[in-house]
């Protein structure tokens, strides 16, 4: 990955913390991405299998929950990236 030219300028210390904490937000993106996928491939196996049928609202939740926190996680992704790379703009 390449860092912008605002964070290049800094200083090498603060350079390496802010890759480890880009690369902190991408792990904390994969978290949510595989909640997200968990959350809606047990309501799909829970809506399928006959066992789980007086449990079927749980189904519906966990398949409307899935892409949710898909969703939320991208957004605090986004988010937090820009926040991050502004401070090599503030730190000139």
């Amino acid at each position: 990955m390449t860092l912008p030219a605002s964070i290049t300028s800094l200083p090498r210390t603060d350079q390496l913390a802010v890759e480890r904490t880009l690369l902190a937000n991408e792990r904390t993106f994969l978290a949510y991405f595989r909640t997200s996928v968990v959350f809606l491939t047990s309501g799909l196996a829970i809506r399928d299998i006959e066992f789980f049928s007086d449990i079927r609202y749980l189904s519906a939740l966990l398949i409307v929950l899935g892409p949710l926190t898909f969703m939320v996680g991208l957004y605090r992704s986004i988010q937090l990236r820009r926040r991050i790379l502004r401070y090599g703009e503030m730190a000139e």
